[in-house]
């Protein structure tokens, strides 16, 4: 499979897709032990020593280039314990049995909901409880328990989640006893091809499950991100492809280098059987970095957005497109209309060739760029070709909108960073506590009509807010 076709399948973490194209044979799965898939941090002992950070264990000696047994037992007897098992209540319609005789199906009859149970893996992020996983590892869940390596459990809240980056942090008071300590995170970004790499999960809900692999690319884009009517697709950029086994899950738990650091969370198999393949996608440690910290003080995290879609240029299209042969670039095949791409003057059929001092060869390079060097609101400028001609056009970065129809509107739609400020501020106004503890946003429906749901928890209260998403109307508040 080559990856212009997984970047097609996007839009783009930036950008908006309005075109999907399908990635041909093979499966891409999230990994768990229910639909869908679910996946499941970190330092070898004698390798790293404690601070006084959130995250206690840093590694003190240059990443060891092979690895010894001893070095992978002392890595997991470190580890482990600060990798949990995820288990996951959530609420299923229930399906109606057909008895024997009623080949046209029974009359249409109201159906109860029934607990279904999934599980995954997560790891401690921080001392103030605070566990990393996947977004559809806890997407829509009613419960959520935590597992501890020794044995000890405790049940979790959802502090928020992201979908577009399928990363969660959710939060437990680690009980009396339990030593587990929060991982580091890779600070040398010193990852390259061929680097082994250890994961360590909960697959088929075995816990503590250690696998060894090395990392088989680098800079995959990757679906990310709910699907449903009106909803854009997104590509997450930078994503580590890795032959570790990975199977259902693993989803939410630590890929680890030698010196034992978390460099990425393993969220997605390419697997047509539901089961490791030799082919296991990783969100890197530079987008938990940024995500991960704005989930827990902001509840959101806010995206840049051009308003273009496209696709990496290659021979193939060079061909239907008359394009020169080696133009190496993204051809552009729409552009939303009243986004920053439009306003800025990028057309149709316009090829992307850098974007301020970035060349840009692939669309991934776009996507990466977007996400590790720009903010909304921020100016940028796209060098591009029309008709053979170079020019630069500079545009001001948007932030992501909500649905696909508020991204195509004039109007200016309202991203969910924006949405759940309108709500803090509704809520308070409704007499909920200002002091928010947590922050859970969605998409759904109020009479009907398309609408931001974002959940604010403070103490032993709680606000629901209904957001309308194109004009930021409150709809509804509910403080319980």
């Amino acid at each position: 499979m080559k990856d212009r076709k997984i970047s097609l399948l996007l839009a783009t973490v930036a950008l908006v897709v309005i075109l999907a194209v399908g990635v041909g044979a093979g499966a891409f799965h999230f990994l768990g032990n229910s639909s869908p898939l679910l996946a499941s941090p970190a330092t070898a002992a004698g390798l790293l020593t404690s601070s006084g950070s959130s995250q206690a264990q840093t590694a003190t000696v240059d990443s060891p280039d092979l690895p010894t047994q001893q070095l992978l037992a002392d890595l997991y007897d470190t580890v482990s314990p600060s990798v949990v098992n995820i288990q996951v209540t959530t609420q299923v319609q229930a399906q109606a049995q057909l008895p024997d005789g009623f080949p046209f199906g029974l009359p249409s009859t109201p159906q109860e909901d029934q607990s279904a149970q999934s599980e995954g893996t997560g790891f401690i992020y921080d001392n103030n409880g605070h566990i990393v996983t996947n977004n559809h590892v806890v997407a829509d869940a009613t419960d959520i328990l935590v597992n501890f390596s020794d044995g000890h459990w405790a049940k979790a809240e959802l502090v928020a989640r992201d979908p577009q980056a399928d990363l969660a942090v959710i939060k437990v008071t680690i009980p009396d006893g339990v030593t587990a300590t929060p991982l580091v995170l890779d600070s040398q970004k010193d990852l390259n091809e061929g680097h082994y790499v250890v994961a360590i999960g909960s697959p088929f809900g075995l816990d503590e499950t250690m696998t060894l692999g090395v990392v088989s690319a680098l800079g995959r884009s990757f679906p990310a991100g709910d699907t449903g009517d009106g909803q854009p697709s997104y590509s997450l950029p930078d994503v580590i492809q890795t032959d570790a086994a990975i199977n259902p899950g693993n989803s939410g738990g630590p890929l680890l280098n030698l010196r034992g650091e978390v460099v990425g969370v393993n969220f997605a198999i390419n697997s047509p059987v539901r089961a490791n393949s030799g082919v296991g996608f990783t969100i890197p440690v530079s987008v938990v970095e940024k995500i991960v910290p704005a989930l827990i003080n902001e509840g959101a995290y806010r995206y840049s957005f051009v308003g273009i879609s496209g696709q990496t240029i290659d021979a193939s299209l060079a061909a239907d497109r008359k394009i020169a042969d080696n133009t190496l670039g993204i051809y552009v095949a729409q552009v939303v209309s009243g986004g920053p791409a439009d306003s800025a003057g990028v057309q149709a059929d316009d090829i992307v060739v850098g974007i301020d001092e970035q060349n840009i060869v692939r669309f991934e390079d776009l996507l990466s760029y977007l996400f590790n060097n720009t903010v909304p609101g921020q100016d940028v400028t796209l060098h591009i070709l029309r008709n053979g001609e170079a020019m630069d056009l500079n545009l001001t970065l948007a932030e992501r909108p909500a649905t696909a129809t508020a991204s195509q509107s004039t109007g200016g739609p309202v991203s969910v960073g924006q949405a759940v400020e309108i709500a803090k501020e509704a809520a308070v106004s409704a007499g909920f506590d200002g002091n928010v503890d947590s922050v859970r946003a969605g998409q759904g429906r109020v009479n009907g009509q398309s609408a931001w749901i974002i959940e604010l928890a403070s103490g032993d209260k709680t606000a629901t807010v209904a957001v309308d998403p194109q004009t930021g109307e409150v709809l509804d508040v509910k403080v319980e």
